[in-house]
């Protein structure tokens, strides 16, 4: 049996999206299931082992009939028996039903022509939940499994190495990401928590247990971030992992993780560190598993993220 899903978005969505993979191959154990997504977030399957094959499309760039016409021939050399799909414009529909799909799942929309099972759309709800409503469409009824993640041997090696070259001890550590995606940016999004601020968060932790080292996380898009830190912040770490195996290990090792929306906040759920994330455009209860103790978010009164009050985000760190 070959199962595809089509799973758009960034590389938070698609971890978001591994519990219903899960969910999918215990359903369907001798199943090989492909996954469709953006070229931006074909990282996120390092750390996803169920998972046979990873497609990429750009759903979002200028795609000419051709470019589907290649996509339609793609899906159909694979021969699939069903396909489950994020997508909710009737176009996807019509797509998976050109690739003679049999059981094509979605979201139920106006028109859903196309799909041969639907189930309703329920947006009010953890996005992981939102996800794996999907699976009801396969005659699947279970509560959504928590997020988790599968890192390789090598990158928690690597992680290992890492704690060493920055001498961190036994006491453990704390990190932070404070970056937002230029996708965001580009979208008018700001998840970019002001550096004076976060200088006011690291200055109580110091203080209050000086022992434990804070280590920053950078990216490719976080250099000026750090850059900023490290003039306002004295004796701060800084790494960067070059995969996103290696940034779910780093994460894993840490006793709190503190940090905007992001991907690195659903690795840091997903591995179970405790999580303290500040929310200023997007909301805290869509985002963050509810009645989960060791994922807290911070929500910005005016949804914008300057707005938060630092005082706010250090309640919640020493809370426990």
């Amino acid at each position: 049996m070959r199962i595809l899903a089509l799973v758009p978005g960034g590389i938070g969505d698609q971890i978001l999206f591994f519990p219903t993979i899960y969910d999918l191959k215990e359903k369907y154990p001798k199943a090989l299931i492909d996954v469709i997504v953006e070229p931006r977030s074909k990282s996120a399957y390092r750390v996803c082992d169920c998972v046979h094959q990873v497609l990429t499309f750009d759903f979002k760039d200028r795609n000419g009939l051709t470019d589907y016409i290649f996509l339609i021939g793609d899906i159909k050399d694979n021969e699939y028996d069903m396909v489950v799909t994020l997508g909710q414009r009737w176009t996807v529909g019509l797509l998976l039903w050109l690739s003679g799909i049999p059981v094509r799942v979605g979201y139920k929309s106006t028109p859903s022509w196309f799909l041969s099972n639907t189930v309703e759309l329920n947006k009010d709800q953890y996005a992981a939940w939102m996800y794996h409503d999907l699976v009801k469409g396969l005659g699947i009824e279970k509560p959504c499994p928590e997020l988790q993640v599968s890192i390789p041997i090598e990158d928690r090696d690597w992680a290992e190495a890492e704690k060493k070259r920055l001498d961190i001890k036994e006491s453990g550590y704390i990190v932070i990401h404070g970056g937002s995606s230029q996708m965001a940016l580009s979208k008018g999004i700001d998840k970019i928590y002001p550096v004076p601020k976060w200088q006011r968060i690291v200055e109580d932790s110091q203080r209050r247990h000086p022992e434990i080292p804070i280590v920053l996380l950078s990216g490719p898009e976080d250099e000026e971030w750090v850059r900023q830190m490290n003039e306002l912040c004295r004796d701060l770490k800084v790494t960067e992992p070059p995969d996103i195996g290696k940034l779910a290990a780093i994460i894993a090792g840490a006793n709190l993780m503190l940090c905007t929306d992001s991907a690195p906040m659903h690795l840091s759920v997903a591995v179970g560190t405790e999580t303290v994330a500040l929310f200023g455009p997007t909301e805290a209860s869509k985002l963050l598993p509810p009645n989960n103790d060791r994922a807290r978010g911070v929500q910005s009164p005016t949804y914008s993220i300057e707005a938060i009050d630092p005082e706010k985000v250090i309640e919640q760190i020493w809370r426990a």
